[in-house]
């Protein structure tokens, strides 16, 4: 029973958290058929990094930082090794995000070098800020 419970919390845990995400994956591809072309492949890659990074980098790296946040804090007699653990995992989350947030802006920053209009508000502003003392 003990291993059966093992093998289906973790399915059912990641169930509930993988499917959220895919449900909201519905409308991912901005065109249909004949009129897709350049532009509508760049509004893919837009609306794809944005997907990924808020609607799965954000919550995950919450998550684990609530996990090791738990363990932390239930460390009971192994405190040395549960803080270590804890650590590691506080650390690994948020070089995760650092990653995921400088993927994204090297993502917007090629989208917009390669003419994609609607890369987001930080964009338009250095466009501007760009355009004005040139």
């Amino acid at each position: 029973m003990k291993k059966i419970t093992k093998f289906i919390i973790p399915i059912l845990v990641f169930l509930m958290l993988f499917m959220p995400a895919v449900s909201l994956g519905a409308g991912l591809v901005p065109c249909n058929g004949a009129d897709c072309d350049f532009n509508a492949f760049l509004k893919l890659v837009n609306i794809l990094i944005n997907f990924v990074l808020f609607y799965m980098a954000i919550p995950i790296a919450a998550i684990m930082f609530v996990y090791a946040g738990f363990l932390l804090v239930t460390a009971g007699e192994e405190v040395a090794s549960a803080r270590t653990k804890a650590k590691s995992i506080f650390w690994n989350a948020f070089l995760g995000l650092v990653i995921a947030a400088a993927a994204w802006l090297i993502v917007k920053t090629l989208l917009s070098i390669l003419g994609y209009k609607d890369t987001g508000e930080f964009f338009n502003i250095v466009y501007n800020y760009v355009n004005e003392i040139s």
